[in-house]
């Protein structure tokens, strides 16, 4: 861009509210007049200096006052991000949220059966889905994914954290203060459950032995309950033996 100054007033160039003193030419332009940078002079520049430090717009201005004027504006440098391939990853839940309605889910999909096995152990209803393994398919398939998410390498340290590759104690207190692990835990423990509960019930069912106090106590305490089944076996059978013998 090329212009030309007739007045005998100084013309001065603003950049920034700073006014620079040019030395040499800028893009083929001699200028005869101070240029300062917030009232300071600046020393001589080249070229390549004042090309490298900003680009700028002119804006010429006439005033009787001051004389020429020509405002250096910098020129707004604009930023375009560079874009990967979106790819988008959508979760209906958060970890949290996920865990939580597994531990729900996994909660009331066993009470139906331990239900029927109280309160109707004798129905064709109940055998049926005593002998079906559906329930212990769903229940292994929603264990393993909560495995999946709860698995990572510092499990791997916390299960084997003692010097002989053994579990300890506060290795496994910390491993299940992650809610996604302790949700597959209780997803495990009531699979366990459920199944040591149904074989109590169908070796009940076998041996003609009472087996809903039994079943009850697996829902809650399932050590207790196949400890009472045992019990309760055992004495049935001697009281069969006395009755017999009388």
């Amino acid at each position: 861009m090329a212009f030309s100054c007739h007045s005998p007033l100084a013309l001065k160039i603003d950049h920034l509210g700073q006014t620079i003193k040019p030395c040499g030419t800028v893009k083929g332009q001699k200028f005869p007049f101070p240029i300062r940078s917030n009232g300071a002079e600046l020393g001589h520049c080249n070229q390549s200096q004042l090309n490298q430090r900003s680009r700028v717009n002119f804006i010429r201005d006439w005033s009787f006052i001051g004389g020429s004027r020509v405002d250096v504006k910098p020129k707004p440098m604009r930023l375009v991000p560079f874009r990967k391939a979106n790819r988008v990853y959508a979760s209906w839940l958060t970890g949290s949220q996920l865990a939580s309605s597994a531990f729900t889910l996994g909660t009331t999909a066993v009470l139906p059966f331990y239900t029927l096995m109280v309160l109707a152990p004798n129905s064709e209803l109940t055998k049926k889905s005593m002998e079906s393994s559906v329930p212990y398919v769903v229940l292994g398939v929603l264990y393993a994914y909560l495995l999946y998410l709860s698995w990572t390498p510092e499990t791997v340290a916390l299960i084997f954290a003692s010097k002989y590759l053994l579990p300890e104690l506060t290795s496994i207190g910390k491993m299940f203060s992650s809610e996604m692990t302790l949700a597959s835990a209780w997803i495990h423990l009531l699979v366990i459950d459920l199944f040591a509960a149904r074989h109590v019930f169908l070796d009940g069912q076998e041996n003609q032995i009472e087996t809903r106090h039994s079943v009850s106590m697996c829902l809650f305490f399932c050590p207790i309950g196949v400890l009472t089944h045992v019990i309760t076996k055992a004495m049935t059978k001697s009281a069969r033996k006395n009755k017999h013998s009388l």
